[in-house]
C-alpha cells in the first residue's frame, strides 16, 4: 500500500520535479528568490532615490547656511542714501572674509549693524546699513564749505550725489571705530548724525553689484 501511494505522489508531480535532484530543487528555490527580489527593488530604489535626494538637500542647505554666515552673503539696497552709486532695488554681493585679515579701508562701501545710538532712536538691531567708509581709527575728519576733508585733506569725491550741504567741526576718529558716510550727502543717515560706528558691527565689505544685469560689476 505504501509503495503504491509513493508512486501516485510521483505522477502527479511535473516531469521536471519528478526527474530533479536535490541539488536542481536548491537552485529552481534560489531562482524564485531572486525573482521576488527583482520583483521588490523598483520600490527599494525609489527609497534609496528619495534618501539621497534628502542628503543632497541637507547638504546644500548648510553649505548656504556656512557661506552665508562666514563667507559672503546678497543684500537688497533699500533706501537712497548711496545715490548715486547705489539705487533703490540694486542688489549687491557683501564679502565677510577680507576684514578677517586686513582693517576697513577709506573709500570701502561696508554693511553693518545699527551702533547702539541708533538703535536708542529705535531701529531694530538686525536692521542693516549700507555706507562708505571715510575715516578709520587715528584720522581726522571735518566738513567744511561743501568739502569732506580726510587728514587736513579735502577728499576727490566723484561718487557722491552733490556735495554736503552743512559743516562739521574736525574730529578725530577713536581706536576701534570707523566714521562712514552715505553718497547722497544730504539724503543720509549718518555718522555726521550719529557718531562713530564700532568695528565689530561691521558685517562685511559691499564690493560687487549683481543685480540689475545692466549694472553689474564692483562697487
Amino acid at each position: 500500500m505504501t509503495s503504491e501511494k509513493k508512486k501516485l505522489a510521483l505522477t502527479n508531480l511535473s516531469p521536471e520535479l519528478a526527474n530533479s535532484t536535490p541539488e536542481d530543487i536548491k537552485s529552481n528555490q534560489t531562482t524564485v528568490s531572486d525573482q521576488s527580489l527583482e520583483e521588490t527593488t523598483p520600490k527599494s530604489k525609489f527609497w534609496q532615490q528619495a534618501r539621497e535626494n534628502l542628503q543632497i538637500i541637507a547638504i546644500a542647505l548648510a553649505l548656504a547656511l556656512v557661506i552665508r554666515a562666514f563667507i559672503a552673503e546678497p543684500r537688497y539696497i533699500p533706501s537712497d542714501s548711496m545715490l548715486p552709486t547705489l539705487e533703490v532695488g540694486d542688489r549687491v554681493v557683501v564679502e565677510k572674509i577680507s576684514y578677517r585679515f586686513r582693517p576697513p579701508a577709506t573709500g570701502e562701501i561696508i554693511v553693518f549693524d545699527p551702533p547702539p545710538q541708533l538703535q536708542i532712536q529705535g531701529y531694530p538691531k538686525d536692521q542693516a546699513f549700507i555706507k562708505r567708509i571715510i575715516g578709520t581709527p587715528g584720522q581726522t575728519v571735518q566738513i567744511q564749505n561743501g568739502k569732506v576733508y580726510l587728514n587736513g585733506n579735502p577728499l576727490d569725491e566723484n561718487y557722491i550725489a552733490e556735495p554736503p550741504n552743512y559743516q562739521m567741526g574736525l574730529i578725530k576718529v577713536p581706536q576701534d571705530q570707523l566714521f562712514v558716510m552715505g553718497d547722497n550727502r544730504n539724503n543720509s543717515n549718518d555718522s555726521h548724525v550719529w557718531g562713530f560706528l564700532p568695528k565689530s558691527n561691521v558685517i562685511g565689505h559691499a564690493f560687487y553689484r549683481f543685480w540689475p544685469f545692466s549694472r553689474i560689476g564692483r562697487t
